[in-house]
Parts: structure tokens; sequence; C-alpha cells
């Protein structure tokens, strides 16, 4: 047994060519076959009734992996106009290099010998599919073709339309009377009476005075409603040429002074806050009582550093703890003498 290179598997193997008939190769060439298959067989479906769609370079540039010749073949064939829906997997599934790998690949791999022919397209298949392009083809440029010409209706109902609006706005419109207008205005605010002749025109100019005089406002007897004297607002707005409100002084100074926020002792007082917090909690003088009072005459007696009470107290403690010590250095030191005559006796 030799040392044995597997390219399908890309891995080395140290029994030979018998790697072909294990197991895991198998499994692993199923899974790889069978999902080829469902791509070759949507392929297949093209061969009789072929499809002829515009170009899309997202779509259309896809590519297949071929596992009998281990390169990436184009899914689709197309000229950058138009693609053919799985042209490039056909043409190459009905090359003669594609053959050759193919019968390789199935003798190297011991892969079933009945799926062998459902990856190869025979000559007369392929040929059936050209012809199939080729109606596909005529379809396709006929349903263009008319595409074109309904885009083409289109424009050239947009540009009728446009150059009809332009001969009317550059034809010359006949000047109207205003008191005609002035008239006709006249009769229909009124529905039981009729403008006609003179004195209905010098009805309907009664009341308007001449440039530069005051407005008198007609009869109720007559046809025009009396709305009302307009008036002005008292402040005005920035239209009438009034301040905006943006640039007008507040009318209480006072709030403006008032601070917003901590005062800066108050800022300093947090800080020191947060400094004390970051210190050790049972530090010496952490616990002290800044709030015990004490009277005038108190004076320190020298004694221990203390965290609560008075130092007198820390005093009495301190004096304690110093005769513990002393009696405990006092035993120590007869149990050493006591240790060493016995070492003398015992030599």
């Amino acid at each position: 047994m030799g040392v044995h290179y597997c390219s399908f598997c890309r891995q080395t193997s140290f029994t030979g060519k018998g790697h072909s008939y294990s197991k895991k190769h198998q499994q692993k060439l199923k899974e790889a076959l069978s999902s080829y298959l469902l791509k070759v067989e949507a392929a297949r479906k093209m061969v009789k009734g072929a499809h002829v769609l515009k170009y899309d370079a997202t779509e259309h540039e896809k590519k297949v992996w071929c596992y009998c010749c281990q390169l990436e073949v184009k899914k689709h064939m197309s000229n950058g106009n138009m693609t053919v829906i799985h042209g490039g997997l056909l043409e190459h599934l009905a090359s003669l290099e594609h053959k050759k790998a193919t019968n390789r690949f199935w003798w190297e791999n011991k892969a079933d010998a009945k799926l062998k022919s459902h990856f190869l397209l025979p000559p007369e298949d392929y040929e059936k599919f050209k012809l199939s392009v080729l109606k596909a083809l005529e379809s396709y440029e006929e349903t263009e073709d008319e595409l074109t010409k309904e885009i083409a209706a289109q424009i050239r109902e947009v540009e009728s339309s446009r150059q009809l609006m332009i001969q009317r706005l550059l034809e010359p419109q006949p000047e109207t009377d205003p008191c005609e207008d002035l008239s006709s205005s006249c009769c229909s605010a009124d529905k039981h009476s009729f403008c006609s002749g003179p004195k209905a025109e010098e009805s309907c100019f009664q009341g308007i005075s001449t440039a530069g005089e005051e407005v008198e406002w007609m009869e109720p007897q007559q046809s025009l409603t009396f709305v009302g004297h307009q008036r002005l607002p008292e402040k005005g707005n920035i239209y009438t040429g009034a301040i905006p409100p943006w640039l007008m002084q507040d009318e209480d100074p006072g709030d403006q002074a008032q601070e917003i926020g901590p005062s800066h002792e108050e800022f300093l007082k947090q800080q020191e806050k947060e400094k004390l917090k970051k210190l050790p909690p049972n530090r010496v003088g952490a616990n002290f009582d800044h709030k015990s009072q004490t009277g005038d005459g108190w004076l320190p007696s020298f004694g221990r550093v203390w965290n609560n009470g008075r130092r007198w107290q820390s005093r009495h403690q301190y004096r304690a703890e110093g005769e513990e010590c002393k009696a405990g250095k006092r035993k120590a030191g007869k149990h050493w003498q006591s240790k060493k005559k016995r070492k003398r006796g015992d030599t």
C-alpha cells in the first residue's frame, strides 16, 4: 500500500487507491453529485424550450462548479444585450473535454456507473437546443419591436401635445373689455336681477371710486355684500415690518440672571466626595464622627490613633494592649530558658 492523494477529498490517504471505496469518500461523493445533478436537470429542461431574456449583469454572470472537470463554468450564455438561460452549462455538458473528464472522474472515484449518463449531453439534444434558441430569439426580437413601437407612439403623443401647448401660448389673445367682465360678475351675484343696458352698467360701477380716492361701500339693497373694514393687528408681524420675536428683548430680565445647574462650590464639594469614595473604607480615621461636640476645656491626652469616641479612651486601650504584649514576652522568655536547660541536661 502506497501513499495516495485524493483530489476530490483533498487529502492524502495511506491506504492507496482503496480510499476510493471507503465509506467516507463515497458519502462525500454522493452528496456532491446530488447537488450538481439538480443544476444539470434544471439546464436539461431548456433543451426543448429555450428562454431568451434581456441581459442583466447581476443575474446572468453566475458560474457553476463542475466536479468532473474541476473548474468553474458559466451558467448562462450572453452577448452583452441578451442572455440564453442555462446556455453556458448545456454547451459545457455537450463538449468533448467534459466527456473525457467525466470518464476519468468516474474511474478514479469509483462512482455509480448508472449516474454518468445524467451528467453528459448527447449531440442530438444539443442540436435540439440550438433550434429552440433560434425560435426563442425570433420571438424575443418580435416582442422587442412591439415594445419599441409602443414607446415611439407614446413619444409622438407627448411631442404633439407639447407642440399644441406652445402654439396656444404663442397665439395672440383677443383683448376683453373690463366693463363686460364687471357686468357679468354683477349679474351672477344676484339671481333675481338681470344686467342689461347702460343702466345696469351704471349700477355695477356705482360705489367704485377712481384711483387715489377712498372706497365707498355700496348700499345693502344692491347685489354686492359688505364684508367689513379690515384692520391690521396692533403689534404687527414680520410681513408688516414689525420686529421678529427672536430679536425682541425679554420682559423679565431677572429670569436671565438665574443660574442653571449647580454652583461652582457645589461642584467642588461633589468632586471631593467622589475622591473619598475611591479610598479604602477601613482606613484609619474613615469612621471618625465629626459631628461630636466637645467642651472648651478639652485637651488632647496624647493617646493612640482613634476612630470613635474620645482620645483619652484610646490611651487606656493602648496601655492594656501593651501589658498583654509584655506578659506574652515574659512567657516566651521563660519557655526559651527552660528549653535551654533541658538541652544542657541532655548533653
